[in-house]
């Protein structure tokens, strides 16, 4: 790992490490710490999700453009001046501008970070170099929550403050920590037509292999992301009687197996097909539906109702350890020469979107209509595995399955990658 990658990695954790202080009580802080009310608090969570939607088409541009750096630079400054002025708001105008800024910033760090990996990484150590991403993502949202809830006093608007003044401060050390990163630019291929904005869309949007991947993608998030403070908290405290604590705790045996599972399972996902991969959590997250439709539609005691409940959270962990060094690095190796931070927000665009819409079908399904829910949600389930082999059948082999590059190499007695392409043309 060199240089460059450890203070992106860094970064990866400063920024989860803020964000973790604030997400959890954000709905508590506008609508009861600020008065604002519960309507107030709902738009502000909408906010969040447009203001990424809004912004994320055109930081893909601003990214093949400008370099993903400078877009980064810019995000966290734009986040940090939203937290910091969010902790100061009374009133219902000023704390849904400062959440459109920092809605609009978080979202665009993503696709920054993530096509900073891709430049300093290469198609053999990219699952790895993501799955570090994901796992310090995780390991510094529960340790900022962990630590925010003990700071936290919802009779006092000052506490909520030093929260977010927190936050800002992260955001800010962070431009600090990343204006230092000397990291390789992707090559400019001057010419190409995909480089003009409207036609780098329309040339993505021609990539069939990439089209398949954001559906796929956009029914992953849908129903897993999508639904964990959503659909499946209201169907956990309506059908299955958990508590609030104990969807406390659910949230976090999925972090804690995603921490633990996640370099456990790292060696398993490098040697298969990344199409296999992904039909394999579909698969596995269809038992974790099916369980939580024991906790809340089964007869037993409310023990195993609670336990059932953990362990949906923890079927839903392993989940994404397996995807974290997966759906990423794939985007990458889709995107044509110069255009991964086109491609990276056009999938986070797809995310956003997807968690933007699932709470709000699932939410209500999840309260009311128990059995429904519980098999609609099995069923995008399996349909996340047909996706997946679908998808596998556009892929090559190498984009299919990177360890393919590796051997070949090795079978060339140890010739350049570039050797080994030439005289397979």
């Amino acid at each position: 790992m060199g240089a460059a990658m450890r203070r992106i990695h860094v970064g990866n954790a400063l920024s989860a490490f803020g964000l973790g202080f604030t997400v959890p009580y954000l709905y508590v802080y506008v609508a009861q710490v600020r008065g604002l009310g519960s309507v107030t608090a709902g738009l502000v969570l909408a906010v969040f999700a447009v203001a990424a939607l809004i912004v994320l088409p055109f930081a893909g541009r601003a990214i093949v453009r400008r370099g993903p750096l400078p877009v980064l630079l810019a995000a966290l400054v734009t986040a940090a001046l939203g937290a910091l002025s969010l902790g100061l708001s009374a009133s219902a105008a000023t704390v849904l501008l400062s959440a459109a800024a920092l809605g609009a910033g978080q979202a665009v760090m993503q696709p920054a970070l993530a096509t900073m990996i891709v430049d300093c990484s290469t198609t053999e150590t990219r699952s790895r170099a993501f799955a570090m991403q994901f796992f310090l993502q995780n390991l510094g949202l529960g340790v900022g929550g962990l630590i925010g809830g003990h700071l936290v006093d919802t009779t006092s608007a000052s506490s909520f403050t030093l929260l977010f003044s927190i936050e800002a401060a992260m955001f800010l050390v962070l431009v600090a920590v990343m204006a230092t990163v000397r990291a390789p630019r992707a090559p400019h291929v001057s010419g190409v037509p995909g480089q003009a904005a409207g036609n780098s869309w329309k040339q993505l949007l021609g990539n069939r292999a990439m089209v398949q991947l954001c559906v796929l993608g956009f029914v992953l998030f849908f129903a897993c992301y999508g639904q964990f403070e959503s659909g499946l908290s209201a169907y956990g405290v309506e059908a299955a009687g958990i508590s609030t604590s104990t969807l406390g705790t659910a949230l976090a045996a999925n972090t804690l197996v995603i921490v633990v599972a996640q370099f456990a399972v790292l060696r398993f996902v490098e040697r298969r097909k990344r199409s296999r991969v992904i039909a394999s959590v579909g698969l596995i997250w269809a038992v974790a539906w099916a369980v939580a439709g024991y906790a809340g539609l089964g007869h037993g005691s409310q023990a195993m109702a609670t336990a059932a409940f953990i362990s949906t959270y923890a079927l839903f962990g392993l989940g994404e350890a397996l995807l974290s060094p997966t759906l990423a690095p794939l985007v990458a190796d889709l995107a044509p020469t110069g255009l991964a931070g086109q491609y990276n927000s056009a999938f986070a665009l797809v995310k956003q979107l997807a968690l933007a819409i699932g709470p709000a079908v699932g939410g209500p399904l999840g309260a009311s209509l128990h059995a429904p829910y519980i098999v609609a949600f099995l069923l995008f389930s399996l349909g996340i595995t047909v996706l997946a082999l679908r998808l596998g059948r556009e892929l090559t082999d190498v984009q299919n399955q990177p360890a393919l590059a590796r051997s070949r190499v090795v079978t060339q007695g140890g010739a350049p990658a570039d050797a080994v392409a030439a005289a397979e043309a």
